[in-house]
């Protein structure tokens, strides 16, 4: 009778364990696919770029540069342009984000030309991208091999540094902010191993951005190191309103810090 009992309820955690991983996958799916594979992308405009004398900012990247998670939608992007206008900034924003990308669909987008042209005339470049390429929609937490992680590193720095490359061949003077990855998964099985793999991450990351003149590396894993209950959206992935306005403040004071312009 015991041992009856004990198999039921080992089952039915089993059940539970098996609901939960589906519930969360399906929770992030948008992050890993959304609409990565379209040819081009709708633009989200505050106004036109070329009709403003202002700031004019261009924000490139996946489903956080999109806002998912934000109940106002406008995520990091939308609220660093929201404080640069409350300082008295004249800002133009046009967002290019779109869920799901990776680095390599990155530098598919980035040989449009309407995007090469968007690119060429912004004074601010605003990018989240890396975070596809590692995380995997939560595979890289079952293989967390030393090899399977440099490949993954090794491809997005490529990525990467070809990125970069190709917004300076259209634009020499935009400073370009790139924002850090964080861990989502911290409180997860081999979460602590994930931390390090992010943290190596970003200290890659930066090292590629050094290369390259005016870009900077906006570190994001601090804010949810200890706090990532209270900014993180219900997806358990994606930062909430709290955690996008944190990203903001800091993307905001540097561009306040550089004098706004480049």
């Amino acid at each position: 009778m015991h041992s009856k009992k004990v198999r039921m309820i080992t089952s039915f955690a089993f059940l539970a364990s098996l609901l939960w991983i589906f519930a969360l996958g399906w929770s992030i799916k948008d992050y890993l696919f959304g609409t990565a594979s379209q040819s081009s992308v709708s633009q989200d405009t505050e106004q036109p770029a070329e009709s403003s004398s202002g700031l004019k900012i261009i924000a490139l990247g996946d489903s956080l540069t999109r806002g998912t998670g934000d109940i106002e939608g406008k995520g990091y992007v939308g609220y660093v342009s929201d404080q640069l206008k409350q300082s008295g900034t004249d800002v133009s924003l046009i967002n290019l984000g779109i869920k799901g990308l990776t680095s390599s669909e990155l530098v598919e987008q980035m040989k449009q030309k309407e995007i090469e042209r968007q690119i060429g005339q912004a004074d601010i470049i605003l990018m989240t991208i890396g975070g596809n390429d590692l995380f995997l929609g939560g595979q890289s937490l079952t293989d967390l091999s030393e090899a399977s992680i440099s490949g993954l590193e090794e491809a997005y720095l490529n990525h990467l540094k070809t990125i970069l490359t190709s917004i300076r061949a259209v634009n020499t003077e935009a400073t370009v902010y790139l924002l850090g990855l964080y861990n989502p998964f911290s409180e997860f099985q081999n979460g602590e191993l994930m931390s390090t793999v992010v943290r190596n991450w970003n200290s890659k990351t930066t090292e590629t951005l050094a290369q390259h003149s005016k870009a900077v590396l906006v570190p994001t894993y601090d804010l949810f190191q200890l706090n990532a209950e209270k900014l993180l959206f219900t997806d358990h992935f994606h930062p909430n309103e709290i955690g996008y306005r944190l990203m903001a403040e800091r993307v905001a004071a540097l561009i306040a810090d550089a004098g706004g312009q480049s």
